[in-house]
């Protein structure tokens, strides 16, 4: 070790307060990078398993492959496993006591497909022959059909088709039926012979509504049939964007005809083969990490430059006996080589170990939360720890390079005096009389020691604006996602629901009976009514406005005609949902002045984007007329007034049920009473009845619903349906309030830092105030004037730059969802808020010590 460096080793301890808190701020600014790389992959990880254990484990899928195109998807270098499976077809299911479930359902695996998809065993074996099958326990439990191990069974196996047309039902349709008719049939009948070897839970996979009981046979490969298919599901050996590409290339090269991906797990590894998806992943992905990386750079350059001044006073001591422009930058560089060697690893374990315990904390409620086994693990890659370990060297050494060259320019003298720190000429310092007269001397003279060192000034104004912009950014990215996955969502809020298949009304008896059950906690029951009107131009969509523009034939009279979707709830289900919108119930219960609350925004999902869209139904007000009208197709588009409604609420919150409509439709919300006022005009028996039920125990509500025997009632379960969107909804709010509280906790200890540093390198300008008479009042008050200062000039820079960030996350969101740009005002007060708050605390902690000190101990000082 050379001369130089050993006494900048020298130097780092004899200011060890300096070169502490230089670590600290390193240590921050890794630990951050560390923290979030973490989470990001921790969070892709648990979502990854928990799809897997829903949906299985399986890329890419070749449906209905020859035993040739088989081979060849096996035989692909970037195949890693390939599943089989095929659907056997239905078999009746004899003396079964579940009318909506006559049916048995065979499908097939081979042996990697029970390894794939998460088939859960209550005892028993899986099928190792084709003559082998393993049965859901609900063909027990619901059916009260019991099969035990060692039975055979003789199954007539078909398939379903509808009895008019030739329309192939699977698993996903429900029993189609008309007045406790079949009106399905069973074709291509052949009878199966099965020994059951095994029981198993009902797979996650089989809707609630699905006609048949899953059992689960085995396929073989080696016994499959020059006519036989099957669909092969791939997983792939490498997940990366070029999979796409190679399984259309495969499949055209084997002539296979459909190949679907399994999107929701590809969704977790930031794939997709829609353009819009990736062109969104990219953009938001390039503008975080450049936030991120800013906000890490700021930290470090922070910890250095707020000290240039103690070390270019070092350097100038160093140049006077001697030192050579390379070794002063040398010195500095070697000083950087050494906080980074202490800090980088301190940071990395800090910020893995913040995350580590933060887990620790949240997988018992996440799990009570969300219906799930899956835990959030900490993830650590080596990709991960490598590009925090280059970000922080390469900043660092940014950090040192800057201020080593200029001090590497400066004599020897000049560095010692450190006349290129303070200025002390009448411009720099000057301040306006305003300042003096409003705020007093003390408001003055903190100004001036603002404007006197400039570069520490900047240095605190820097770390407080990359603070503002973190929080901002971090805060409105993790809303548009939340808000995007809202509306990629089907919306369903309900567990189940209960229809006539024949269209007549619910009565009281009935509703009340099924509503009175023990595990039903909500519910309301809806009339829905299909009306048509005509709507001013002026007031249509905006996306209709633009078709109108193309073909103004699409007009009648300057009106463009709406389908209109009309629901009655009934009394309680109305109040509780009147209150929610803020509507006046009393109005609405006016069958003489009909009123109605419409939902005047809908979502959807433009098929030939693939983009989600929110975006305005009718560009309505409050207290306008509606005209509804029917629109008769057989006699050439007359119309035919039926009676107009009153406006009475807008909103965007959907009663429990309600199904969004499309453009060119209106979902309008009214009581039963002017529902049956509006009906009066013509047969009520168009009007269709719908109960929907929310409950703790969904299978046993259905169950006990469809043990009341009522013909044609139809009864819809989707509770899993509603409990895979909840899960992901909820994931992403602990994501994202996790990945707020993170950048938040930096940002303030980055505060803090700076500031506190700041302050204890001005002890002998503070003392030199106090030799001249300045009282502890006064004091607080010039510290008071200081901490305004900061803050409103952070927020003059920190708000327009967090704006135009916010503005291009939001363009990033806009390539695969379409939504109105919701100023986030709450998150800015809150910044407004805080950064008084800590910046007011910092300098309040930091001046308590500085009034500590002696005055001729600080006058003396040289180095902290």
């Amino acid at each position: 070790m050379n001369i130089v460096h050993t006494l900048t080793i020298r130097h780092l301890k004899q200011n060890k307060r300096r070169t502490l808190v230089t670590i600290i701020g390193v240590i921050i600014s890794v630990a951050m990078v560390t923290a979030v790389a973490t989470l990001v992959f921790s969070f892709s990880d648990v979502m990854v398993r928990h799809t897997i254990a829903d949906t299985g484990e399986w890329h890419v899928q070749y449906q209905d492959v020859t035993k040739e195109q088989l081979a060849a998807i096996q035989g692909d270098d970037e195949s890693k496993s390939v599943a089989m499976t095929r659907d056997v077809g239905y078999a009746p299911l004899e003396g079964g006591e579940n009318p909506n479930k006559p049916y048995l359902f065979i499908k097939e695996y081979n042996a990697q497909g029970f390894k794939q998809f998460q088939i859960d065993l209550s005892k028993g074996r899986l099928p190792q022959t084709d003559k082998e099958v393993v049965i859901s326990e609900a063909v027990a439990m619901d059916a009260k059909v019991n099969y035990d191990i060692g039975d055979h069974l003789t199954l007539r196996v078909g398939e379903r088709f509808e009895q008019e047309g030739n329309h192939r039902l699977d698993q996903t349709e429900p029993l189609r039926r008309e007045d406790g008719t079949l009106t399905e049939t069973l074709e291509h009948v052949k009878t199966r012979e099965y020994t059951v070897v095994g029981i198993i839970k009902s797979p996650v996979w089989e809707s609630a509504w699905a006609p048949g009981y899953t059992i689960l046979s085995y396929v073989d490969e080696n016994f499959i049939g020059a006519d036989d298919r099957v669909d092969a599901l791939v997983v792939l050996q490498r997940v990366n964007p070029f999979l796409f590409v190679h399984a259309e290339e495969l499949a055209e090269k084997n002539d296979i005809g459909n190949v679907q991906y399994n999107n929701s797990l590809l969704h977790y590894y930031g794939l997709s083969k829609s353009e819009a998806s990736y062109s969104m992943m990219f953009s938001l992905s390039a503008i975080i990490m450049a936030v991120i990386m800013i906000g890490s750079v700021s930290l470090i350059y922070n910890a250095f430059a707020i000290s240039v001044s103690e070390r270019s006073r070092h350097l100038g001591m160093l140049a006077s006996v001697g030192a050579t422009k390379r070794q002063k930058r040398n010195s500095v560089l070697f000083e950087g080589i050494v906080i980074g060697l202490i800090s980088i690893p301190i940071g990395i374990l800090c910020g893995l170990a913040g995350i580590g315990i933060t887990f620790w904390f949240m997988n018992s409620m996440i799990q009570g939360a969300l219906w799930t086994q899956e835990e959030l693990r900490l993830i650590v890659t080596p990709l991960s720890l490598l590009i925090t370990c280059m970000v922080s060297m390469l900043t660092i050494f940014i950090s040192t390079y800057v201020p080593a060259i200029r001090a590497s320019k400066v004599s020897a003298m000049d560095a010692i005096r450190q006349t290129t720190d303070v200025k002390l000429t009448v411009k720099a310092v000057r301040t306006s009389k305003f300042i003096r007269k409003l705020f007093g001397i003390e408001a003055e003279i903190g100004l001036k020691n603002l404007k006197r060192n400039k570069r520490r000034y900047h240095a605190i104004v820097f770390s407080l604006v990359i603070s503002i912009v973190l929080f901002l950014t971090v805060s409105f990215f993790t809303v548009g996602m939340k808000r995007s996955l809202d509306l990629s969502q089907e919306g369903v809020d309900f567990d189940i629901e209960v229809s006539y298949s024949s269209g007549k009304r619910i009565d009281e008896r009935l509703m009340q009976s099924i509503v009175s059950l023990d595990g039903v906690t909500e519910y309301n029951m809806t009339h829905e009514w299909y009306k048509n009107a005509w709507i001013e131009e002026a007031l249509i969509a905006e996306e209709l406005q633009e078709k109108v523009k193309k073909d103004r034939e699409l007009l009648q009279n300057g009106k463009y005609p709406y389908d209109i979707k009309i629901h009655a709830l009934n009394d309680s289900s109305l109040q509780a949902y009147a209150t929610a919108v803020g509507a006046d119930y009393t109005q609405l219960t006016d069958p003489d002045h009909p009123a109605a609350i419409v939902m005047d925004t809908i979502h959807y999902q433009d098929m030939n984007t693939g983009r989600y869209i929110q975006t305005k139904a009718m560009y309505a007000n409050i207290g306008q007329s509606i005209e509804l009208t029917n629109i008769s197709e057989e006699s050439g588009g007359s119309t035919k007034k039926i009676s107009n409604v009153t406006v009475a609420a807008l909103t965007d919150q959907a009663p429990m049920g309600m199904n969004p409509v499309g453009v060119g439709g209106l979902n309008i919300i009214v009581s039963e009473r002017v529902m049956d006022r509006l009906t009066d005009h013509e047969d009520s028996a168009n009007v269709q009845t719908y109960v929907h039920l929310r409950s703790t125990e969904p299978m046993k509500t259905q169950q006990e619903i469809e043990e009341m025997h009522e013909t044609n009632l139809n009864i819809y379960n989707v509770y899993q349906s509603r409990r895979s969107e909840e899960q992901q909804i909820r994931l992403m709010s602990v994501f994202s309030y996790g990945f707020i509280v993170l950048i938040s906790a930096i940002s303030i200890a980055n505060i803090f830092n700076t500031i506190s540093t700041g302050i204890s390198l001005r002890k002998v300008e503070f003392a030199m105030l106090k030799s001249v008479g300045m009282t502890p009042k006064g004091f607080a008050k010039m510290m008071n004037y200081e901490s305004v200062f900061y803050g409103v000039k952070s927020l003059i820079f920190g708000l327009p730059i967090s704006f135009v960030v916010m503005y291009l996350i939001d363009r990033a969101f806009a390539n695969k969802f379409s939504y109105e740009f919701t100023f986030p005002w709450l998150s800015v007060l809150s910044v407004m808020v805080a950064v008084f708050v800590i910046v007011g605390s910092a300098m309040l902690y930091s001046g308590s010590k500085v009034k500590k000190e002696n005055i001729i101990d600080a006058l003396k000082q040289e180095s902290i």
